[in-house]
């Protein structure tokens, strides 16, 4: 029978059972591993071993990785358990994120950083979905990983899609922070360099970096792994310590720092390195490999065997291959009496890192940048929450080339160019092309989906607040002026519409996109459907639609499902941005009591039972076309007065009789339902006469 357990439960028992199996295993003298089936004396005590630390008991685990490795000589593996406990411990201890959380947060400067290599951003690209990295990391991951690695889109970074360098940002940060662009290109230089093992080449580009950012800690990060490869131990330490001093919550700066501490024999220290580097991130493999082994290094007296085959990373890669010979028994009793202790307080010198690591000379460090302010930094040398705007960014930086404003919701196009994301709306309106560089945009069209570029977004709130504040305020009045639906209403210039009844519409021109979409946005989902006038541009009475749904089509056009609402009367006849708009006041039916309801009663059924007729005396083929267009006739009303419009059934029989527009537009003025019954029934009689001829 299979087995309905996740993987992970199926792979782990839990760990009291182990505990207790491996007890009583040890116990008896049994050969007998925990999980089942048979092995070595030495198998069972790393079972056991692997148990008690799973269990959260590192002081009584440790002995028996020590007696395990006098009957098998351990391989670094071997000690995963061991290491991820430490680094569990670690974790809790220092108050770190939860495994699969992710990195700390970034600092308030790491706003201009790359979130794929950390560093300063070059060449920068923005993606679809409104997030930017280095072009460069990009190009070097996207084949390995096609979704983004903040919000996890797939195929943010498809392969088949060109990277382009976001412009109005480039030259943003090559204004802003000149140094830093030049210590990027400087970086990426030496990464060419390093790759050719043209080392001392690659050193010389990163010592120029390191001189133009004093403060980027990537820098220092890796020219410290340059500096290891080149056996120059002492400045890979020194290198990696600032690294940290920079970002004192970054793991590769902790894994380069152990690295370097392993190649100078330190390897306590070193350990220390490696598990606060998994506490950060659990799932680093090289910190992993590089823990297992120097925790094994350190107490001499866990011997460790490498796989013929085994890589390692970094610069342990010569110094841990060791395989020592078992030593006397008495030698592992003192090392049983005198490890458990030692190692046990691992863990408690991690937690001096993370004190080490926020020094006041760190804190107290300058961050090279033109656009904060000298009261940005408080007197304790922290950095506060916001950054007040200065006179060095010139607004106008960051105004959009279509409407010359300040960017509001900026996206930022495939091609590299950004815009306010109704300007760019309005432009494919009309042509699918970059407004810029007339790049095609039509996959950008089909997708319909602009998301607002983060970076732009972030720059824009940081630093020029007020100028945003007012942007936003221009942008709501006029989204408020659009929701107002009696003055400036938007008017769709086209055929007839009737109250209730549906009425589909094929959306294509330009004028009507925008009409369309701003509908949409303002949240009203209406607008006026006129006849057109030959002398006024439309008529003077028409039909509120209310937009049910709205099919978009790669090329831009789209299809509405809209509905009749109210009726209206034309006060005033105008136009923007290429559409015609107007004001109204809606249009009611009058009602009327006593013998003249019961008139209108008497008139209204008539009148319904002759429609009925005449619809169903029409051919099937015609029958059938009407239903598919405007569905079955309403029933009967019964108070054909309790609609402001009247009865949804005259509507209907408007809609679908033969009559010309301008026979129909007078049904829908009239505010008495008795003349409009009168007038449907002599346009009945009419058809009927007609028909018998």
């Amino acid at each position: 029978m299979g087995s309905h357990l996740p993987p992970q439960q199926q792979q782990r028992p839990e760990p009291q059972l182990v505990l207790q199996l491996a007890a009583g295993a040890l116990q008896a003298q049994n050969l007998e591993l925990p999980g089942g089936g048979l092995g070595p004396e030495w198998q069972v005590l790393l079972g056991r071993a692997d148990a008690l630390a799973y269990g959260g008991r590192l002081h009584e685990a440790l002995p028996l990785y020590q007696l395990a490795s006098r009957h098998q000589q351990l391989r670094a593996e071997q000690l995963e358990k061991l290491v991820e406990c430490l680094a569990q411990s670690v974790r809790i201890k220092e108050g770190l994120p939860a495994a699969g959380s992710g990195p700390p947060q970034p600092r308030e400067w790491d706003v201009f950083r790359c979130r794929k290599c950390q560093g300063f951003l070059f060449e920068p690209v923005s993606l679809p979905c409104g997030h930017t990295f280095c072009k460069k990391c990009l190009e070097r991951d996207r084949a390995a990983e096609s979704r983004c690695v903040l919000c996890k889109e797939e195929g943010s970074t498809a392969g088949g899609q060109l990277l382009r360098v976001n412009v109005i940002l480039s030259n943003l940060l090559a204004k802003w922070f000149p140094c830093q662009v030049k210590a990027s290109q400087l970086r990426h230089e030496g990464n060419l360099l390093y790759k050719e093992k043209k080392l001392q080449a690659a050193l010389q580009k990163y010592n120029e970096a390191v001189s133009l950012a004093p403060n980027d800690h990537l820098l220092y990060s890796n020219r410290s792994q340059i500096n290891s490869t080149l056996k120059a131990c002492e400045d890979a330490l020194r290198d990696a310590e600032t690294a940290c001093r920079l970002q004192p919550y970054w793991f590769k700066g902790h894994l380069r720092k152990g690295q370097a501490l392993a190649n100078l024999g330190k390897t306590e220290e070193a350990l220390r390195e490696f598990l606060f580097c998994l506490a950060l991130d659990t799932g680093n493999k090289p910190a992993k490999s590089e823990a297992q082994k120097v925790n094994v290094e350190q107490k001499k007296g866990f011997p460790i065997q490498e796989e013929p085959n085994v890589t390692t990373s970094g610069s342990l890669r010569k110094s841990i291959q060791i395989t020592e010979s078992k030593k006397d028994c008495s030698e592992e009793e003192n090392k049983h009496t005198s490890m458990p202790e030692s190692a046990f307080l691992i863990s408690e010198k991690c937690s001096l890192l993370k004190r080490k690591c926020c020094s006041e000379e760190m804190r107290n460090a300058e961050v090279p940048c033109k656009l904060m302010k000298k009261d940005t930094v408080d007197t304790k040398g922290n950095s506060t929450e916001q950054h007040i705007p200065f006179g060095f960014v010139d607004p106008s930086d960051l105004d959009c080339s279509l409407c010359m404003r300040l960017f509001y919701e900026p996206v930022t196009t495939p091609c590299g160019h950004t815009f306010c994301l109704k300007c760019l709306e309005r432009c494919l309106d009309h042509n699918p092309k970059c407004p810029l560089c007339k790049e095609g945009l039509s996959e950008c069209l089909a997708m319909r989906k602009y998301c607002k570029t983060v970076l732009m977004e972030e720059l824009i709130a940081r630093y020029l607040p007020e100028e945003l504040t007012e942007r936003r305020k221009i942008y709501e009045e006029e989204i408020a002026e659009l929701s107002n639906l009696n003055k400036n209403v938007p008017i769709f210039v086209c055929t007839m519409a009737y109250p209730t009844v549906p009425c589909p519409l094929h959306i294509f021109e330009p004028c009507y996109r925008l009409m369309i979409r701003r509908c949409m946005e303002t949240g009203t989902k209406q607008f006026g459907m006129c006849i057109s006038d030959p002398v006024k541009g439309f008529a003077d009475y028409g039909c509120i639609l209310e937009i049910r749904n709205v099919e978009f089509f790669a090329d831009g056009r789209s299809v509405v499902d809209s509905i009749g609402k109210r009726r209206f009367k034309v006060i005033q006849h105008s136009q923007r941005d290429g559409y015609n708009t107007a004001d109204i006041e809606y249009i009611e039916d009058q009602k009327v009591q006593g013998q003249e309801y019961a008139a209108l009663l008497v008139l209204h059924d008539s009148v319904y039972d002759q429609a009925y007729m005449w619809f169903n005396s029409l051919k099937q083929a015609l029958k059938s076309r009407i239903l598919s267009h405007f569905g079955p006739m309403p029933a009967k009303d019964p108070d054909p007065q309790s609609n402001p419009n009247g009865p949804a059934w005259c509507w209907w029989v408007l809609a679908v009789l033969p009559l010309e527009n301008r026979a129909q537009l007078p049904f829908l003025a009239m505010k008495s339902l008795k003349d409009r019954l009168n007038g449907i029934r002599r346009v009945l009689t009419f058809m009927s006469r007609t028909r018998s001829r």
